[in-house]
């Protein structure tokens, strides 16, 4: 309900901008990857064969519901923009899997597994991003 000014200087640092979309999809009831996806989507970043890997992500995402599948697929193909540019932003697919690996993937509740389940993350939306023609095409 807030009406926002994006002319306003406070918009001008990337910082803020990316902070407020991380903020956004932390602070959603259930993460973009949702919780009953978790797993399945570790276990899928686990396969050793590179192509099957892709196909059985691809199966994934496919299975999300249609608004998490809509908004995945515009937000990656946002972030695949960025990693464009990694001469001239320093965000490379494996940075932007380190931001919002743990944002976007992460179990319902937390386990000792942690710093496991951020490798995982971290891969997960890094294959997304690289591989995004193969799983969103």
């Amino acid at each position: 309900e807030e009406k926002l000014n994006l002319d306003d200087s406070q918009w001008e640092d990337i910082h803020v901008v990316t902070g407020a979309l991380k903020m956004f999809f932390r602070e959603l009831p259930e993460p973009l990857f949702p919780y009953c996806f978790f797993e399945q989507f570790v276990e899928a970043i686990k396969i050793q064969d590179n192509a099957t890997r892709i196909k059985s992500i691809r199966t994934l995402v496919k299975k999300l519901p249609r608004p998490n599948y809509e908004t995945m697929k515009i937000l990656f193909e946002h972030l695949k923009k960025i990693a464009a540019k990694e001469s001239v932003n320093l965000m490379s697919t494996q940075s932007l899997g380190i931001v919002f690996g743990p944002t976007l993937l992460r179990p319902e509740k937390e386990t000792g597994n942690m710093a496991v389940h951020m490798l995982y993350q971290n891969q997960i939306v890094e294959l997304m991003l690289s591989e995004y023609s193969k799983i969103f095409g």
